[in-house]
């Protein structure tokens, strides 16, 4: 059983992902706060560039009105570009491509940076090593949020350990790792881990559900995503698609409600602000 913790003590936080701009960011709150789930971090994958300035102000209020982290996606990407190579894998959609990709990717920061955002997801080694360097050299802000993509993805603890050093303050795993291997990845470092419970479909459709009081316990601290299995990716998002977007996101927080009442029924210790600490109240009951 891990013994981390995030900094307000709690094992676990609830993100929902695909949050691709204020008005679906205002509709994920809206059914958070009507179905009692509490929504910590909410991120978007369509980038920064692809919001206005408008929307980034939007966003960054809402998140500090509402107490919830926002992460937003560096824009520039592999798959995107031109080239032919992302038709045929996924293995490079997320990388910077050339040096410029790269000062593209820092640019990203500093225009979320002046619109109060302080978290984003990085998808290139290259990319978050140099803003790795950056923040500890002081030229980004010491509290800079660098959140590694599902799309860089991590299976082992060797991985965990590289991104960390690197400079990665959260992990998106593999979302197939078994429990033992998420328990491994956590002995291996100590930022937070993202886990998607429910996996889109182009990251396999997995339905964890019945998984998630064991993967807290092995691997808390970590933030239980949402993803839809059998719905479209929407990247990039904007206006053509801002309808399905809300109703996406709408049913992302319905499936955490579905996963916090699993937990209420058969892990009731892990439900946040219970807190108890005994092993035997944190014991999947046998039906």
């Amino acid at each position: 059983m891990s013994d981390q913790r995030f900094t307000d003590g709690l094992r676990y936080r609830i993100e929902i992902p695909s949050v691709e701009g204020p008005v679906v960011m205002r509709a994920v709150l809206a059914e958070a706060d009507a179905r009692g789930v509490p929504v910590r971090r909410v991120s978007q994958g369509s980038g920064v560039m692809m919001l206005t300035d408008a929307e980034l102000d939007e966003m960054a209020a809402l998140g500090s009105e509402h107490g919830v982290e926002v992460s937003l996606f560096l824009g520039p990407r592999g798959a995107w570009d031109t080239g032919g190579q992302s038709f045929v894998t996924s293995a490079v959609g997320v990388t910077a491509r050339g040096d410029a990709g790269v000062e593209q990717s820092v640019a990203e920061v500093r225009r979320g940076l002046s619109h109060g955002i302080r978290s984003y997801l990085v998808g290139d080694l290259g990319a978050l090593a140099t803003l790795g360097r950056m923040r500890a050299g002081g030229d980004l802000p010491p509290d800079l949020v660098l959140k590694t993509s599902v799309l860089l993805p991590c299976a082992n603890g060797a991985t965990a350990r590289v991104l960390q050093d690197l400079g990665a303050t959260t992990i998106n795993v593999a979302t197939d790792l078994a429990a033992e291997t998420l328990a491994e990845i956590r002995g291996a470092c100590t930022a937070p881990l993202d886990v998607y419970v429910e996996v889109p479909d182009d990251q396999g459709g997995f339905v964890r559900l019945y998984d998630v009081p064991e993967l807290i316990r092995v691997a808390a601290p970590m933030y239980v995503k949402l993803g839809l299995r059998n719905a479209p990716n929407i990247y990039p998002s904007g206006l053509h698609l801002e309808d399905l977007g809300v109703k996406l996101g709408r049913e992302r927080v319905r499936r955490a409600e579905l996963v916090l009442r699993l937990l209420a029924e058969r892990a009731p210790a892990l439900v946040e602000g219970r807190g108890a600490d005994d092993p035997a109240d944190l014991a999947i009951p046998t039906p």
